[in-house]
């Protein structure tokens, strides 16, 4: 289809108007449903365009900054298809959870209020409804805004575009959270805009290092021959800061527990599978593909780098009560599986970094909505308080289990394709060069392996197995709303760990083009 790619990225932006309106004058479900078809309609372009091979779209821009463009090729689409997979399904998940948090906002201010001397308020004197409509047209708007800058990053072709939309998803991302997240929000979303906007800065100077030097800014004239080395390795090192900051990785992590421990559920478990791979994906296109050389002297950093990560995330996760917290903490630690991979410079280990995106965008999905139904329907996150919820939540509790076993890397599920694929790369890498500290860190990395199978086993015991607390008597299973997203997720973590080539086919070739083999 013409113009598929541009459809898919800005049909979201120019429509969420219309989600805004619709909410405001006619409620949440028509919003919902409003929101689902656009961003349905530009899945099934993007996983059509990624069925017709390699797509590539060109648009003039300005003499300054080169040409904006689209690129969806075997590294850009399983990115690109798990962001929009994830974007489309948690709308219908976004509707039953948003609105208890609506009501609960409600009351909150509501309360306020009363505590005020009896002062009249916009929200005393307009009903539950009004309140409830402007709050959900506002929702699926940013909704739209936010999956629409997360495609457009993946998809661009030019350091400057690149930069932009890895700038634009941030502010919906900011007012996701400092509106409508748990605990002091504004202040976390002011961490969250921080903390990312000083990543994103790093990762400009590191594109305009060599921009101005090459004269361009395409992706297409970026020569690693032609840039000096002083300012190759500089440049370099700046983007995988400003990359580290948004993947969350060991030392640039300290945002990432407060984000998705606030963050309405629906959109922590859009930040965690989706957004902060996004920081792997620009390692991959930045540095892999475009300064091979400059790649090949920081592997290794790369490997311990993301074995750190591993453990130390691994570690926190398993100290966790709160159950968003510990799923957080697990991002850190899959994010550092990712890194491990890419470090370890062989395709096979590549591939299985680039797997291992999607098996935890499925997994981590997964588990981020089973964590907003018990939210829902408990009214708590501590896992102390929790226990027995399996004979009571059914069909929450095996979703549950087939993302834990995702994360956790074990067969039929997609996660021990990536995880197996991941780790052969790496012992193949120690054998081939002889290096002792290549041998050690794939032994430390199977030690953080167990640390992922005890957080996830830890849960699931606490959670939904045991005596069922008598407080817990009561609970009912999730509306189909929530619960058939997360089972079209766990269905889909089986269907790939059977047929892993769903993805690998055209990531392996892609791996094999930029190491050369």
């Amino acid at each position: 289809m013409e113009y598929a790619l541009l459809q898919a990225v800005f049909l979201p932006l120019l429509l969420s108007p219309i989600a805004y309106v619709l909410g405001r004058k006619m409620g949440p479900t028509p919003a919902m449903w409003f929101t689902f078809v656009i961003l349905l309609y530009t899945t099934v372009l993007v996983i059509n365009a990624a069925l017709s091979g390699t797509i590539e779209e060109h648009y003039p821009w300005t003499e300054q900054f080169g040409e904006f463009g689209f690129l969806l090729d075997g590294l850009a689409s399983p990115f690109a298809i798990m962001i929009y997979v994830l974007s489309t399904i948690l709308v219908l998940y976004s509707k039953p959870y948003m609105l208890h948090k609506f009501h609960e906002q409600f009351e909150e201010e509501q309360k306020i209020n009363s505590s005020g001397g009896g002062q009249t308020s916009i929200v005393e004197s307009s009903s539950l409804t009004n309140y409830i409509n402007a709050k959900s047209g506002l929702y699926f708007a940013l909704y739209l805004v936010f999956a629409m800058g997360m495609l457009g990053t993946v998809l661009s072709t030019n350091l400057i575009e690149f930069y932009i939309f890895f700038e634009v998803m941030l502010i919906p991302g900011f007012f996701l959270v400092a509106l409508w997240g748990d605990g002091p929000r504004r202040k976390i979303g002011l961490m969250f805009l921080f903390w990312t906007h000083a990543g994103a800065v790093v990762l400009l100077l590191g594109f305009l290092m060599i921009g101005l030097t090459l004269g361009s800014f395409d992706f297409a004239d970026i020569h690693e021959s032609e840039i000096p080395q002083d300012v190759l390795m500089l440049s370099a090192v700046a983007i995988s800061v400003g990359l580290g900051v948004k993947l969350a990785v060991f030392m640039f992590h300290v945002w990432l527990p407060y984000v998705h421990g606030s963050a309405p559920t629906p959109i922590s478990a859009l930040l965690s599978p989706a957004m902060i791979g996004i920081g792997a994906y620009g390692v991959f296109r930045l540095i892999v593909e475009f300064l091979p050389s400059t790649f090949a002297e920081l592997s290794i950093w790369f490997h311990i780098w993301g074995l750190v990560t591993m453990i130390y995330g691994g570690a926190m996760a398993l100290m966790q009560d709160d159950l968003k917290r510990m799923l957080a903490y697990s991002s850190i630690s899959q994010m550092g599986y990712i890194l491990f991979g890419i470090g370890s410079i062989s395709v096979l280990g590549l591939s299985g970094a680039e797997m291992m995106y999607v098996t935890h965008a499925i997994g981590k999905g997964i588990l981020f909505m089973m964590a907003g139904i018990i939210i829902v329907k408990v009214g708590t996150r501590s896992i102390s308080k929790l226990g027995g919820l399996a004979g009571k939540m059914p069909i929450t509790a095996v979703c549950a289990v087939v993302g834990a076993l995702t994360i956790m890397g074990v067969p039929p599920t997609s996660g021990f394709m990536g995880e197996w694929i991941l780790f052969f790369g790496a012992l193949e890498t120690a054998i081939e060069d002889g290096s002792t500290l290549r041998a050690v860190t794939f032994g430390l990395g199977l030690v953080a392996t167990a640390l992922t199978m005890s957080y996830m086993l830890w849960m699931l015991k606490r959670v939904f197995f045991g005596k069922t607390p008598e407080h817990l008597e009561h609970v009912k299973e999730g509306s189909w709303y929530m619960t058939a997203p997360m089972m079209v997720l766990a269905g889909f973590s089986i269907v790939v760990g059977i047929y892993p080539d769903i993805f690998l086919k055209t990531i392996i070739p892609y791996m094999n083009g930029v190491l050369g083999v």
